[in-house]
């Protein structure tokens, strides 16, 4: 018996030491050296002043600015996190009713079959902060009356932020919202 206990607290008493003190230090030494702002998120300055962070979701809700994909965690990466309401929920079902209906409000001659989901679901982490090009070009109408540009123009500002699959394979197309509104707040 004392054959199997000794070699048995040996091994994990190594376990621990590799697994639970070793490789968290080394992924955090990593994070320190390679990671853009020593591991603190990549930030997003303007007019000498930081704006946001470019990977993670910003709160828009003035109509001379493209909207953001909800969040369910009120875009605090501190806690990211989904809703974990089921599609059938209830509750969930009036969040997503009323989230529609305010988008409609906003965004007048726009129906309701037209709103992609992003716009009205919170994503998984609820720190999302990409659109799909169509997300963004449904609330061109609203943003071009509000600001007194053309509709044309800001469907060319989308197109010129709008980033491609990885590789011209992996995933879809994405436009950051941070990035696209600042670039909208330097038109004239």
């Amino acid at each position: 018996m004392k054959s199997y206990i000794l070699p048995t607290l040996k091994l994990t008493l190594c376990c621990i030491l590799l697994f639970a003190v070793a490789y968290p230090l080394a992924m955090f030494g990593i994070g320190k050296l390679a990671a853009p702002n020593d591991g603190k998120g990549e930030v997003l300055e303007a007019n000498g002043r930081k704006v946001g962070y470019y990977r993670i979701g910003q709160h828009f809700s003035e109509d001379r600015y493209f909207w953001s994909r909800p969040s369910a965690v009120g875009y605090n990466a501190d806690g990211s996190a989904g809703s974990n309401k089921g599609p059938t929920n209830p509750e969930y079902l009036a969040t997503v009713q009323a989230r529609l209906d305010t988008f409609l409000v906003h965004n007048p001659g726009v129906r309701a079959s037209a709103v992609p989901s992003e716009l009205v679901t919170a994503s998984g982490s609820g720190l999302d902060p990409h659109l799909s090009p169509q997300g963004a070009l449904v609330q061109v109408a609203r943003i071009a009356k509000v600001r007194g540009l053309s509709e044309d123009r800001l469907r060319q500002l989308v197109n010129e932020n709008t980033e491609g699959p990885l590789l011209g394979l992996f995933g879809t197309s994405t436009v950051n919202v941070l990035e696209l509104n600042l670039a909208l707040d330097q038109l004239k």
